[in-house]
């Protein structure tokens, strides 16, 4: 991703910061399939070392992690904002500001990955490279936990919560994304698809895939 769409992504959450806890802090209360599926993700990295929830903004999932038992969370996002909005949000918890394309962390770092709609802002093009960068910071046998929206389009946001931004969202099919997966490397242990839950997020079809890297 060029560096201008970098920092207008960073700068375009930056403005939201605020509002985005207000309107997405408390949503996993309204999504049981997504809390079974943080449960189930929570038990397998028990014991593997620190945990990322990358592209974290104000750290709800990080938190629910915690609370599930993940002792060390670490949440990583581009927009400092967030992170401010995090730490306050978060006391207990490490929060860092990075980018998945290229992450400013050792080898072999975390025992896990929970990466909820951080992807969607990666274009196609580069989706493999990112996938490559997280499993680097992966320790072999390290599981990665990745949630997006399903669809084959390209969106383009120019307002958000009556703030002017810059936010591209680019939706993938199961499959298509399975295979990135398989190209950086990683070994496909589960997909999951739901439907939107009505009244409560935006209206777009959701898949969940589990992965691992291999030991």
């Amino acid at each position: 991703m060029d560096q201008d769409k970098t920092s207008a992504l960073q700068t375009s959450y930056d403005k939201i910061a605020e509002e985005y806890v207000r309107q997405i802090y408390d949503e996993l209360k309204d999504k049981p399939l997504d809390r079974q599926l943080l449960d189930r993700f929570a038990r397998s990295v028990q014991g593997l070392g620190p945990v990322c929830d990358m592209g974290c903004g104000p750290g709800h999932v990080g938190r629910y992690l915690h609370d599930q038992g993940v002792a060390q969370v670490i949440g990583v996002d581009l927009s400092p904002g967030m992170i401010e909005q995090a730490r306050r949000l978060n006391p207990g918890i490490e929060f860092i500001q990075g980018n998945m394309l290229a992450l400013d962390i050792e080898d072999h770092a975390w025992g896990g990955i929970a990466a909820f709609y951080s992807i969607i802002h990666i274009p196609r093009e580069e989706v493999v490279t990112a996938l490559c960068e997280l499993k680097r910071v992966l320790e072999p046998g390290g599981y990665l936990f990745i949630a997006f929206h399903r669809g084959d389009e390209n969106l383009h946001q120019d307002e958000l919560w009556e703030q002017k931004v810059s936010i591209d969202f680019y939706l993938f099919q199961s499959d298509e994304m399975v295979s990135y997966l398989k190209q950086a490397g990683f070994t496909i242990t589960d997909v999951i698809e739901r439907p939107p839950y009505a009244d409560v997020e935006y209206p777009s079809h959701r898949t969940y895939i589990f992965a691992k890297k291999p030991e």
